[in-house]
């Protein structure tokens, strides 16, 4: 009898045994699942790629990919701040690679401090960008714009939805372009912005002087440089208004503020009102870089993008188009 309980024992304490092993390895083995289920999610968004000939680095983050997590977290836990899921759920995870260290960080706040009432609509627009063929046009303009001018860093390409249709895209910093899309994004729209953004983000990694003001006259250079550089690499594609006249009641309105260093001027001069069309300082922009690069026909846009606003303003006759 006495051996029989011992056998009893011992098979319940080599169950025991055996269950609780088994248990530990599960747990171990979902929390390993909930670990690589996580950070799949993360890389599953993100497209990296080269440059066919100079292996230039690129990335794509879909960042958009990411609503699916808030919706189940809102979903989960009604109590909470949606904006707070918002920010805990879609741009923490990117921070880093969309937004971290970015120069001209205060432009990224149609992403980073958004509108709660929004939130719905851009869930609802993200289930309507297709991956492949948004990944397909960014690459190309990507790769074509890198064949005109090269950049030693890897260029990150964060794709975001925004309510606000006015809003197209924005460069955060050197290596860091957010595409606010829109409902009314064209896949032109697409090409000839990327273009136009990969400029800003080269000439900030390579001539960005943070220690010296900027002043309104260099921000319509900018600008002007990046249009002119976008209809490079697509001629057909009439992205921002390229003016063909010369307004000079226009001009008088701008010309003794050239030399300030005030953004919300400078702002107001590039996007247009207060008695200026619309978006004009794009289209001043280019006609100033346009008039220097007419008199310097055999320039590179290497060459070109490294010249300072002065010179291009000083030696480009712009002026001369009033007379």
């Amino acid at each position: 009898m006495k051996n029989y309980l011992k056998i009893v024992m011992a098979f319940v304490l080599i169950i025991s045994i055996l269950t609780l092993t088994s248990c530990t390895q599960t747990e171990k083995s979902k929390n390993k699942l909930s670990d690589s289920n996580e950070k799949q999610d993360i890389e599953s968004i993100v497209t990296s790629f080269e440059h066919p000939q100079t292996k230039q680095k690129f990335e794509i983050v879909n960042a958009y990919k990411l609503y699916n997590n808030y919706i189940d977290e809102v979903k989960s836990n009604p109590e909470l701040s949606q904006l707070e899921i918002y920010n805990e759920e879609v741009i923490k995870p990117i921070y880093s690679a969309c937004f971290e260290d970015g120069e001209y960080l205060h432009i990224a706040d149609p992403v980073l401090n958004v509108d709660p009432d929004s939130l719905t609509e851009n869930q609802k627009l993200s289930e309507q960008i297709d991956r492949e063929e948004t990944e397909k046009i960014i690459k190309g303009a990507l790769i074509k714009s890198s064949d005109l001018i090269a950049s030693e860093n890897e260029t990150t390409v964060c794709v975001l939805p925004v309510t606000n249709t006015k809003a197209s895209m924005v460069t955060v910093g050197a290596g860091k372009i957010i595409v606010l899309y829109n409902k009314s994004y064209t896949e032109n729209d697409l090409r000839s912005g990327i273009a136009h953004e990969y400029h800003h983000s080269v000439w900030t990694e390579k001539y960005l002087r943070k220690d010296i003001p900027r002043t309104i006259l260099d921000n319509l250079i900018f600008e002007g440089k990046a249009v002119v550089f976008d209809k490079l690499v697509y001629p057909d594609i009439y992205y921002y208004p390229i003016y063909t006249t010369y307004n000079k009641d226009d001009w008088s309105k701008i010309a003794l503020d050239l030399e300030k260093s005030d953004f919300n001027r400078s702002y107001e001069i590039i996007m247009g009102g207060n008695g200026l069309p619309s978006l004009y300082g794009y289209g001043v922009g280019y006609k100033l870089v346009k008039s220097y690069l007419d008199l310097n026909p055999n320039l590179t846009p290497e060459e070109w993008t490294a010249i300072s606003s002065k010179e291009i303003f000083e030696k480009g006759n712009y002026l001369e188009n009033f007379n």
